[in-house]
């Protein structure tokens, strides 16, 4: 069963509040610390979004590269007949 964070800290709230003995010192510290893992996070989210980016480029010059390849190859096949068409027409030196 999911609950919100709101009902979640409600139900233990008491017990991840820091006390009045946890000093200063320390929140300070784990709030940088939550800080540091945010910005860790961010620059994740960043660099993913980038990858993906990427990953679609790729994507894209793939399938241009297979339509081209495409292209060259029923021309080459077309050619290929071409040539073959030539070969049985008889010559005029026959």
């Amino acid at each position: 069963m999911f609950t919100s964070q709101f009902e979640w800290k409600q139900q233990f709230g008491e017990e991840i509040e820091p006390t009045p003995t946890v000093s200063l010192k320390d929140q300070s510290v784990s709030k940088r610390h939550e800080y540091v893992k945010e910005k860790i996070i961010l620059s994740q989210e960043r660099n993913i979004q980038k990858l993906n980016e990427l990953v679609r480029n790729l994507r894209q010059q793939l399938l241009q590269c297979k339509a081209e390849s495409e292209v060259v190859n029923s021309s080459a096949f077309a050619l290929s007949e071409h040539l073959s068409e030539i070969e049985r027409q008889p010559t005029l030196d026959d």
